[in-house]
């Protein structure tokens, strides 16, 4: 090989290349991932010089120029929540399909973890963020959160399931308004109109906007809105909502139908219902969101709105990835929701 003592023992190296080519080992790593950034001369002295010798190259050799870590970071707000233990496993199998790793940081719903986490993944030199629930669900985005996403990851694309104003985030998002645009479309085709809405908070988005949208359709419906059939519990968990639910019906409000704030919160006002005597659905009919493995292990099985959670988190990963490879990606994206009705969900009472 001209200018190179090749002795026969030895595999030809993008070293050997370089050296002959009278470039760096990066420059020739640049020409073999098919970088741009190498000028037209320097390129075309080094494919004659692989096509010369027949170079195969080896992984390691590929990714010198390749500063990329094939890496993503997910934090969810909690994935003891069967929801988010869903959307993150769905997100791991379509980021190994890709050639890419997650790393999981659970914030257990603590904005001073979530801190933390994103200035730790940022150190981690990861290509991309998916944040799931936690700062990005509050209806009011915290400045302070917003300031530090816009300092860390102006050149790290974040992709995010709800909304940071005044950031750049990626964001891929249930469709809200569709999800109780399904429940009540079912519940009021099968009678009801007493329909109670039970668990989570106002300040976060999504309730939020579930709530407003419950009370667009019943006035659309010209069924009267009571307000003391939205419950907040404050929390999305089976203890809230079934405390709240007990104190609805100790009250002695009975409503035919009760759409939780999640399969969670749908298993502590089952236990509330039954425990207070009456039949589901024959008495008071149950509906859900997220229809995770809880709602085949209630009794009776659990209608519930599903998001195809394999589609979900092929989005958010393929967002993810198409942003840290600078493809051009919709600012937003939507996933649309269906309803599966099960045995939990039947007509109204007669009064």
């Amino acid at each position: 090989m001209d200018g190179v003592k090749q002795p026969e023992e030895k595999a030809l190296t993008i070293y050997d290349i370089a050296r002959e080519a009278g470039v760096s080992a990066a420059t020739v790593s640049r020409v073999l991932t098919g970088s741009a950034n190498v000028r037209p001369e320097k390129k075309k002295r080094i494919l004659e010089i692989i096509e010369k010798y027949n170079f195969k190259p080896n992984a390691m050799a590929r990714g010198l120029s390749d500063t990329r870590s094939k890496l993503i970071g997910i934090i969810a707000a909690d994935v003891r929540n069967p929801y988010y233990a869903q959307v993150f496993v769905a997100c791991e199998l379509a980021a190994w399909k890709l050639g890419y790793t997650v790393l999981l940081c659970n914030s257990l719903g603590q904005p001073s973890q979530e801190k933390k986490q994103l200035e730790k993944l940022h150190e981690q030199r990861v290509d991309a963020v998916i944040q799931m629930g936690g700062s990005v669900d509050d209806l009011v985005s915290n400045v302070e959160y917003v300031e530090l996403v816009n300092s860390l990851f102006g050149a790290i694309p974040m992709v995010i399931t709800g909304k940071l104003d005044g950031t750049q985030c990626y964001q891929v998002q249930i469709d809200a308004m569709k999800t109780m645009d399904l429940l009540l479309e079912h519940l009021i085709g099968l009678g009801h109109r007493d329909i109670a809405l039970v668990g989570g908070r106002m300040n976060v988005l999504s309730t939020f906007e579930k709530a407003q949208r419950y009370k667009q359709i019943l006035q659309r419906n010209q069924i009267d809105f009571r307000p003391e059939l939205i419950r907040e519990t404050g929390f999305y968990d089976a203890a809230g909502a079934y405390d709240s639910m007990n104190g609805m019906l100790d009250q002695g409000i009975t409503p035919t139908a009760v759409i939780a704030i999640n399969d969670f919160s749908a298993a502590g006002i089952v236990r509330s219902i039954l425990e207070h005597g009456y039949g589901i659905p024959q008495d008071i009919t149950v509906v859900s969101y997220d229809n995770t493995y809880i709602t085949d292990h209630l009794v009776p099985k659990l209608t519930s709105i599903d998001y195809n959670y394999e589609s979900f988190g092929t989005l958010l990963v393929e967002t993810a990835v198409a942003a840290a490879e600078r493809r051009e990606m919709p600012r937003l994206q939507r996933v649309t929701p269906t309803l599966v009705v099960r045995e939990s969900s039947g007509p109204a009472p007669r009064k």
